[in-house]
């Protein structure tokens, strides 16, 4: 069963621009199953295998000439010398468009052989899990409260949802061994994979919170530089993002710590030990209803040409809101509550900030203030506050 992604007229249009397109994303979010089923007549090479990873890094001269364009490169950082000669046949018929088609895993790595080789000749785009809109068409799925819990505790992988009866119990832990013996090894030259898994546990403890380095290094027992390094490491391959908070010089109150997210709820569970049944019950819930709320965000915004930029908000009077979307000068708010029926007391921090960023005369504009909960029908507070479902979240951004 292949669900289709938002992700993809972006892609098609893109490939029409631009010479190569290189598609980013962690392990099993259905980079290769996207680009394979767009343009199913392209040739297909995997650097996965060792051998075809060799031939691409010391032989890339024979490999393009066994692989021409237009061709469909997957985990291509596993080959790090091909990136210049891909330049050259680029270069040597820069007009043709949508040549190739490269995939990795590992972001930053990649990233830095884009930069260094195809600046201004490439498009970089970034697929994520699967989005709620993605899941809910495709197999016909009446959106409940119900629903976002299970949804939460089993994750969005495809894989998952494409087989409604594979245990995610047992896809999580072979995905976190399987991560960790390649990509962290691939990465960095971590000497501990044990203590490495113990730090992404405790990690887990501190999603939806500010990262405080040297807590985690305590808890984890190895020094602050490894805990930078192995958060890097969890950045690089797409299992978390960093939050940063919105700050302005004409305020020093502002705090200036990002805040830490997993990707991915359903891993973030396992992580914690969490189950669908345990899900209503668990302490955590606030941050994991957070969490998929952003990564909800991210999705719905990386479809579009110019994503809008996404940060949160926190003072040294302790007032925090979850999220802050900016577009064009003017600032966007939302809260993110567990709660079938929020009220005028949950919208109290925006409507403090709204009505200081006015009084202050900064150089933005309040905008909207949302709460985005798992309410059955929208409505609208006396504040002018918005509650709506995640459901929602992509008409309110077009009505931005």
């Amino acid at each position: 069963m292949y669900i289709p992604r938002t992700l993809s007229d972006r892609i098609q249009k893109l490939a029409t621009f631009y010479p190569a397109i290189i598609l980013t994303g962690a392990r099993q979010t259905g980079k290769t199953t996207l680009i394979k089923k767009l343009f199913p007549t392209f040739k297909y090479v995997s650097l996965d295998l060792p051998s075809r990873a060799e031939q691409a890094e010391h032989n890339p001269e024979d490999f393009l000439l066994t692989y021409p364009p237009p061709v469909i490169i997957d985990e291509v950082q596993y080959a790090p010398g091909l990136f210049r000669h891909l330049k050259r046949a680029i270069d040597e018929n820069r007009d043709r468009k949508g040549q190739f088609f490269l995939t990795g895993s590992q972001k930053f790595p990649l990233m830095k052989h884009v930069s260094d080789s195809l600046a201004g000749r490439c498009a970089v785009l970034e697929l994520e899990t699967l989005s709620l809109k993605e899941i809910s068409e495709a197999l016909d799925i009446v959106i409940s409260k119900q629903f976002f819990v299970s949804l939460m505790a089993r994750g969005q992988f495809p894989e998952l949802w494409k087989q409604p009866d594979f245990p995610s119990e047992e896809f999580y832990a072979s995905y976190v061994s399987t991560y960790l013996e390649r990509d962290v090894r691939q990465i960095m030259n971590v000497t501990s994979l044990r203590d490495f898994e113990r730090f992404i546990r405790i990690l887990s403890t501190r999603n939806g919170s500010m990262l405080n380095k040297s807590d985690v290094a305590r808890d984890t027992g190895v020094s602050v530089k490894a805990i930078g390094d192995w958060i890097s490491i969890l950045q690089a391959s797409g299992q978390i993002v960093l939050l940063e908070p919105w700050f302005t010089n004409i305020s020093k109150r502002l705090v200036k710590t990002p805040k830490l997210h997993f990707c991915d709820t359903g891993l973030l569970c396992f992580l914690l030990g969490i189950h669908e049944s345990s899900l209503l019950y668990s302490p955590f819930l606030g941050q994991i209803w957070e969490s998929f709320i952003f990564s909800e965000l991210r999705k719905l915004t990386a479809i579009k040409g110019k994503p809008d930029k996404i940060w949160y908000y926190r003072d040294q009077l302790s007032r925090e809101i979850d999220l802050i979307v900016e577009r064009e000068g003017t600032l966007h708010f939302m809260e993110c509550k567990w709660a079938e029926t929020p009220r005028e007391e949950d919208a109290r921090v925006m409507d403090s900030i709204c009505h200081e960023i006015e009084k202050n005369r900064l150089p933005w504009k309040p905008g909207k203030k949302i709460i985005l909960a798992p309410t059955q029908a929208d409505y609208t507070l006396s504040d002018g506050t918005i509650v709506c479902s995640p459901s929602r979240l992509g008409h309110l951004l077009e009505e931005l």
